[in-house]
């Protein structure tokens, strides 16, 4: 009777520890971005060109936060995928949650201090190639929710960024610097956009990280 009452006790000791060391869940990330190794392959089959076409650059150029379902555009569904415990209201403007930012590593609860940031940001695509897309292509673009284009970070830290590319800004978390090269490679391979010598440098250096 001693062993089986030590046995259970022993179950239930088990049971605890268990939910004791069991790890949080992960912060939530945009879909599709690549291993290491397709990285590096993606990155290595981008072409090599100087931008250009930079002095006609409008923002107007890419409609952006257009509306994706309901009354929710794609600001709004990006801080929906990325936050946690987010409450909207009846116009899909949140009411209440928390959004952690990755590129930093702060958490905030209020929507109006983040931003939604391009991985790629709309100046960087354009002199890397949309500026011969149509309209339509380059609305696709900025309010692309399939890959990892658009991230939910503090608003500090995306205007520190602006439209810098990898060889000018870097996350300040250093931590986070594997999966920023791999989603700003995985979102110029999917769109064909090409980069320069120096970003390309710059990636993979990041890359060296992983």
């Amino acid at each position: 009777m001693a062993r089986v009452r030590q046995a259970a006790l022993a179950a239930v000791a088990a049971t605890v520890l268990t939910v004791v060391v069991a790890p949080a869940p992960a912060h939530a990330t945009p879909p599709s971005i690549p291993s290491y190794s397709n990285a590096v392959s993606r990155l290595n089959s981008l072409t090599v060109a100087a931008e250009s076409h930079q002095s006609s650059y409008s923002r107007d150029l890419f409609p952006h936060w257009i509306t994706i379902s309901g009354k929710c555009n794609a600001r709004e569904e990006v801080l929906k995928r990325d936050g946690t415990n987010v409450v909207v209201d009846a116009n899909c403007y949140p009411t209440s949650g928390s959004w952690y930012s990755p590129y930093d590593g702060v958490t905030r609860t209020s929507p109006s201090t983040i931003d939604i940031d391009h991985m790629v940001p709309l100046a960087e695509a354009w002199r890397s190639g949309a500026w011969a897309w149509t309209t339509a292509q380059r609305q696709t673009y900025a309010n692309d929710l399939g890959g990892p284009e658009l991230w939910a970070v503090t608003d500090t830290v995306n205007r520190s960024k602006g439209d810098k590319d990898p060889k000018d800004w870097k996350p300040p978390l250093s931590g986070f610097h594997c999966t920023y090269a791999k989603a700003w490679i995985q979102v110029k391979w999917y769109y064909n956009l090409s980069v320069d010598s120096a970003e390309k440098t710059a990636l993979n250096t990041m890359l060296s990280t992983c």
